[in-house]
């Protein structure tokens, strides 16, 4: 790697300024040089316009049939339209402030046209035009981020320079049997195929391997990370009854699904183990994940330790409690409720019975944390709605016992990429099956036109005694944004239903007692719709609300639609999910069709994913996810798993550390201070 070192000066023509020029793009060095990879790749395949979608870009040999006419403007600013035959299609192609062009574009002339293809206009927006037919063999010509400061050509001259006076010797830190195994391109024509394929097909397998090396290494830090951690950080061994867990779980109203029994099994497999678990169980709204931390919790009491689960509001951790109560009621199993409503005398009782190992099972909001909270044997910790807490928060819990096993929970289905990657340091559990005889929530996309016909659907609702939420985006009129808003809409229900029903509103202004207030009066049904902006959108469990309308549905993305929904469908009695959204763009007539086709929150996150890209797919740009080069979270899934495998076969085998052929990824590794305990984003 030493030649590759050496300052990009070294290349013939880059003088100070142009070596300036490159180290504002973060070249500084051949090696910075060969590995900054073009974003695309412009195909000059010749193409039949009668084949080509709309607004896709396309190259063209056309005969000019008409003197071109040409439109000024403004100060150097021109719009020039010329007829051309291309094929069998007359079509139009445009330039703008290339007037020049007047003089050679002469009827009868053949010439060249690359452009985006705009099929309902018929025309070609130009980006360049070449004159004849096309000669040079290029197909396929890189296109780099260069921010204007390079012009392409020069910069693929610097490129072709590099590569042919250094990439002969580069060492590949890809094993040659991995390559082997799975056909992929040596270093040295991996880097030729990306810069100057020759075809789709080379680029294809440049980029394939590439997306691999980056998704292996990526993989390498996260299970060398895992595996540090596991090794030094001694968990609770929890030998719990399996007996008792089995008359427990029979003892329930329903059966387990088969993916409940799975995770429950792979918990208590942990729970086992001198490692200190760290997992996180993802199902879908109503998918039974409580049943399975009530099981979990269980096991840890079998074996004499106490467990503690922590919710974000006092209304989720009363509903936890609720259920807890009910099934270990014939077990003797003591669970108790601490949250910021806690009197003061019943606090002390309390905590006193919680250190003196009365309470089996401690269940409360932040109040967890307190300095004055301590237990007697705490084993088992649960998180519920984990991304509610901050890191530190989640730490402060999991420091009340001696090493206990930690649980996470989320309703959020994420898809298993993302799953892999944001939270690639723990093991992940999924519930992806939903209980036998659950009814489906009806959802239909409506547009507000017909939102008398909406008014009458829910006028059913209320009149057979359910209730409904009406959930707007804003809080208030923004001047900025013409969307509904919870307090217009307050206003006009509240009018609409005047004496009949009672109308409440909810938003993240309130304080955190007002919308306990709120939220109790709406559970115990003195309120009958719930106007409200997203904070509902986790952890309210009201059966009796069987209908929910979302104005302005485009707004939202698939997850954030899907969690709401969740809201309603809790209960015996069918529920109904009305999208209000009249979406401009074909994206958002897209996710509108999507929530009429599915329930399944998996398959929807996976959608959203597709359709937002990683880096927004948290409803914000999540700073967990590292930013490829090449690897396309999205697309790319299939390499990301071979890569997680091989990642973690590697780590746990002596050879890795060892042989001379994974020299380089041991390189990566130690550079990259995992090794040494140092987080990586």
């Amino acid at each position: 790697m030493t030649d590759l070192t050496n300052p990009v000066t070294n290349l013939k023509g880059i003088g100070k300024e142009t070596a300036g020029h490159l180290e504002a793009l973060g070249i500084e060095t051949v090696a910075d040089l060969l590995w900054t990879f073009p974003h695309r790749h412009e195909d000059f395949r010749l193409k039949d316009l009668a084949q080509t979608p709309h607004n896709e870009r396309v190259t063209v040999e056309c005969k000019v049939e008409r003197e071109p006419t040409v439109l000024f403007l403004g100060r150097n600013k021109s719009r020039l339209q010329v007829t051309v035959l291309a094929g069998r299609h007359l079509v139009k192609v445009v330039f703008f402030n290339q007037g020049y062009l007047k003089q050679k574009l002469v009827p009868g002339a053949i010439i060249t046209v690359t452009g985006k293809w705009d099929r309902g206009r018929q025309v070609i927006n130009g980006t360049s035009v070449t004159f004849g037919p096309k000669t040079d063999q290029v197909d396929f010509e890189p296109v780099y981020s260069l921010k204007g400061l390079i012009p392409q050509k020069r910069f693929r001259k610097y490129m072709r320079q590099g590569l042919d006076e250094f990439g002969a010797d580069i060492p590949d830190a890809v094993p040659q049997r991995l390559r082997t195994d799975y056909k992929l391109a040596t270093i040295r024509d991996g880097l030729e195929g990306i810069h100057f394929p020759i075809d789709a097909g080379h680029a294809k397998q440049a980029r394939r391997r590439f997306a691999y090396e980056e998704l292996l290494n990526f993989q390498l830090r996260v299970q060398a990370l895992r595996k540090i951690r596991k090794d030094s950080e001694h968990g609770t061994v929890i030998q719990f009854d399996l007996q008792k867990i089995r008359a427990f779980i029979a003892s329930l109203p329903y059966e387990l699904t088969g993916a409940q029994k799975r995770v429950v099994n792979e918990i208590c497999k942990d729970l086992k183990e001198p490692h200190r678990m760290n997992r996180l169980l993802q199902g879908d709204v109503g998918s039974g994940k409580t049943v399975v931390a009530a099981i979990c919790l269980y096991a840890a009491i079998t074996a004499g330790f106490q467990g503690a689960l922590m919710a974000p509001t006092e209304i989720l951790a009363e509903q936890h409690a609720e259920s807890l109560k009910e099934w270990f009621e014939p077990f003797g199993v003591r669970v108790a409720l601490l949250s910021g409503s806690t009197k003061a005398k019943e606090r002390r009782l309390l905590l006193e019975e919680l250190v003196n190992g009365d309470i089996d099972i401690l269940i409360g909001t932040h109040a967890l944390i307190q300095p004055d909270v301590v237990f007697y044997k705490l084993g088992f910790v649960i998180t519920d709605e984990q991304h509610r807490f901050g890191v530190e928060q989640r730490r402060i819990l999991r420091d009340k016992g001696e090493n206990p096993d930690v649980l996470f929970m989320t309703a959020t289905p994420i898809p298993r990429t993302l799953a892999i990657t944001a939270f690639g340091e723990m093991d992940v559990s999924m519930i992806d099956e939903m209980p036998a005889g659950r009814k489906q929530i009806e959802t239909h996309w409506m547009k507000k036109e017909q939102f008398g016909s909406v008014m009458s659907k829910l006028e059913l609702e209320l009149a057979a005694g359910r209730q409904a939420y009406a959930i707007c985006p804003l809080i208030e009129e923004s001047d900025k944004l013409d969307v509904q808003n919870a307090v217009e809409i307050y206003e006009q229900l509240a009018t609409y239903f005047s004496e009949r029903y009672n109308v409440g509103l909810m938003h993240g202004r309130l304080t955190a007692d007002e919308k306990d207030a709120v939220m109790r009066a709406f559970s115990e049904g003195t309120i009958h719709v719930l106007v409200s902006t997203t904070v509902v959108e986790v952890g309210v469990n009201v059966p009796n609300a069987t209908f929910m309308i979302i104005y302005d549905a485009e707004r939202f993305g698939l997850a954030q639609l899907h969690q709401l929904r969740g809201r309603v469908g809790r209960g015996e009695h069918q529920s109904y999910c009305v999208l209000l959204a009249d979406p401009k763009s074909d994206e958002g007539k897209e996710r509108m069709q999507s929530m009429t086709e599915t329930n399944d929150g998996f398959r929807l996150a996976e959608k959203d994913l597709e359709l937002r890209g990683p880096g927004d797919f948290f409803g914000r740009k999540q700073s967990g996810l590292p930013d490829f080069k090449v690897a396309d979270l999205v697309h790319d899934y299939r390499i990301l798993e071979t890569a997680r495998k091989d990642a973690t076969d590697m780590i746990e085998t002596d050879a890795f550390w060892h042989d001379d052929e994974y020299k380089y990824l041991r390189d990566m590794l130690e550079n990259s201070g995992v090794l040494q305990g140092d987080r990586f984003d």
